[in-house]
């Protein structure tokens, strides 16, 4: 039986994991922390900030509105106030889709 990667999933993720992440500079996300409620990471001693997979949600919540959607900062932050659970719920479908998409390329890649 071949071995079959895992999605390993961290309880923390350090800041350069996310910029790489969502190929931004480390000052953007700490914009967007200042910025939106909904963004909280813990910081350990040192005051390294470590973000948890919500805040990671979050963010992708928050780099739809903004970049994909064209949302202005303070539309987005009207729209996550209003509609917090149906902002989380269309990337939670759009994570999937994307998923799908990587998947179908790789099976017609492979045909």
């Amino acid at each position: 039986m071949p071995y079959k990667e895992r999605e390993i999933n961290k309880l923390y993720y350090t800041m350069g994991e996310v910029t790489a992440l969502f190929g931004v500079n480390a000052s953007q996300i700490r914009f967007y922390e200042r910025e939106f409620d909904i963004l909280q990471p813990k910081k350990n001693k040192k005051g390294n900030r470590l973000f948890t997979p919500d805040d990671i949600a979050n963010l992708k919540v928050i780099f739809n509105l903004v970049k994909d959607k064209g949302y202005t900062l303070q539309g987005a932050k009207d729209y996550l106030r209003n509609n917090k659970s149906e902002a989380r719920e269309n990337q939670r479908v759009i994570d999937s889709l994307q998923r799908l998409k990587t998947f179908l390329l790789e099976v017609r890649d492979s045909l």
